[in-house]
């Protein structure tokens, strides 16, 4: 009988064996034409995404982050390349929307090289999973929600879904489950999947075969409200989903029958079952079985179970934010090294006794820091006093794309457009040799912290509007900051033609 093998020695075997699976796992199989996302063999599993028949963990080497390389299989290669244009302009309309609470769309192109066509498309990586998993997790741990949490969760749901419903034409999610709501480890909630009914709604039949409805998930029926497929989507649909996910939130696991459908005893069980009757009424209005009663998601924000006062805090934290391309970049750590640790901050005068005051000494400065980046993630938005903001997608093709040069698939990507936010500019101007032009030199510092340095010679005709225009049109700036730019530019031009004069 062979003696047994020593226990350090298989010990070392497993743990190669989990090197070389992770090695295999890190492979790249494939690059897009550009050659910045590089798809791996790991696959990953972005809660129940419908339609996709494959989504894998990608790189994107210019940031250095990780991200999603979603696939969309057509086997009608003729029917597919005759509907190539409006896949197009669909896909240009969605990577259009910008919001904190939204998962982006980066990326996409289209391959007609092999068998069968694709349409291919880069999406945010959230790494903390669905919304689903977190809350069978809290179950697990005999754990219950948090009131403070369910309000911040509803509140930034409701802040994605009042984007998109106030978009011109407006953005129907149509397909808002627990499934397809992200959390992020610092409780950033993202809404994935706004591209499926835009998508399966506006292919011809003959290209809907690849899109499976959510419908066919027996288990996810009751996010859906009685009147879904058989009247035009409105609104409504997406307002009662939310509300069956802010019961899920709030219960934690609506139980099913089994491996099937949630029943309506199951779910009038989970609403009895709530103790807040402000947060039981604000649920059961949003499940109201007449779509025209259910309330909008922006009206949603001021119910009272929701609806708080700003604090100050937050207000000044969010002017901060807007206005931050005006300061250096690190301002709040320059001007916490000036400050008197010792000077007052505020007082509060009383009567008959000494004052209540707060000094800069108690302030804690790495929390602030925390603050101001959550609240630029999104984490605390600032809804209750603004109004709903449209957002126009113009039904516009891209402009020829160039020619990839590291191509390894020959349908090269639409042209490419900024969409990361400025935070920082910086300008300089100096005379050129001749004297008659200027040099300008503009910093952007873009919200991921890269730094953009442009270099332009200014011609007597050149305006602070045009020269913000063309950036945005050769993908050095987004959209959002054009105006921005162009004011910044004004003031520095005026402000050194005062100093020639």
């Amino acid at each position: 009988m062979a003696a047994p093998e020593p226990a350090p020695r298989r010990g070392r075997e497993r743990e190669r064996e989990r090197e070389d699976e992770s090695e295999d796992e890190s492979d790249i199989l494939e690059e897009s034409p550009c050659g910045r996302w590089q798809k791996r063999r790991e696959q990953v599993n972005q809660g129940n995404m419908p339609g996709i028949q494959s989504t894998f963990l990608a790189m994107d080497t210019e940031e250095g982050v990780e991200v999603v390389w979603n696939e969309l299989h057509f086997g009608d290669r003729k029917a597919f390349a005759a509907h190539e244009e409006k896949i197009q302009t669909m896909f240009e309309q969605l990577a259009l929307v910008d919001h904190p609470n939204i998962v982006k769309l980066h990326k996409y192109w289209l391959d007609s090289s092999e068998a069968r066509a694709r349409v291919i498309f880069i999406t945010e990586y959230v790494s903390s999973g669905s919304l689903k998993q977190f809350l069978k997790k809290t179950k697990k741990n005999h754990k219950a929600m948090s009131t403070r949490a369910w309000k911040r969760w509803c509140t930034q749901i409701l802040s994605a879904l009042s984007f998109l419903h106030a978009c011109n034409p407006p953005i129907i999610h149509g397909n808002l489950t627990s499934d397809t709501i992200f959390i992020q480890h610092n409780g950033l909630i993202k809404i994935g999947s706004v591209w499926y009914r835009i998508f399966s709604n506006e292919l011809p039949d003959d290209l809907r075969s690849p899109i499976r409805t959510e419908r066919q998930e027996l288990r996810n029926l009751h996010f859906f409200p009685p009147e879904y497929g058989e009247v035009a989507d409105g609104t409504a649909v997406d307002i009662f989903s939310f509300g069956m996910c802010a019961l899920e939130m709030a219960v934690l696991e609506i139980q099913a029958n089994g491996d099937t459908r949630v029943t309506e005893e199951a779910i009038a069980r989970a609403r009895h079952s709530l103790s807040d009757p402000n947060m039981r009424e604000f649920i059961l209005s949003c499940l109201a079985r007449d779509p025209a009663h259910r309330p909008s998601a922006h009206n949603l924000l001021f119910h009272r179970v929701l609806f708080e006062v700003h604090s100050l805090k937050l207000l000044a934290a969010h002017c901060f934010i807007q206005n931050q391309y005006l300061m250096p970049e690190n301002v709040v750590e320059e001007k916490t090294k000036a400050m008197d640790l010792h000077a007052v901050l505020a007082e509060i005068p009383r009567a008959h006794q000494p004052a209540m005051q707060w000094r800069y000494s108690e302030v804690s400065f790495l929390e602030l820091d925390k603050f101001l980046e959550d609240v630029r993630n999104g984490i605390y938005p600032l809804m209750n006093f603004a109004v709903a903001r449209p957002l126009g997608l113009p039904r516009v093709l891209a402009p020829p794309p160039e020619e990839a040069q590291k191509a390894k698939t020959p349908t090269p990507e639409p042209f490419d457009s900024e969409t990361r936010k400025v935070i920082q500019m910086q300008c300089n101007l100096e005379r050129g040799e001749d004297k008659a032009r200027w040099h300008l030199t503009l910093l952007l510092v873009l919200e991921d912290r890269l730094h953009r340095q442009l270099t332009y010679d200014l011609l007597p005709t050149d305006s602070a509007q045009d020269l913000a225009a063309e950036l945005v049109h050769y993908g050095f700036l987004h959209e959002d900051d054009r105006t921005k730019l162009a004011a910044f530019l004004e003031t520095t031009f005026l402000k050194y033609q005062r100093t020639q004069s």
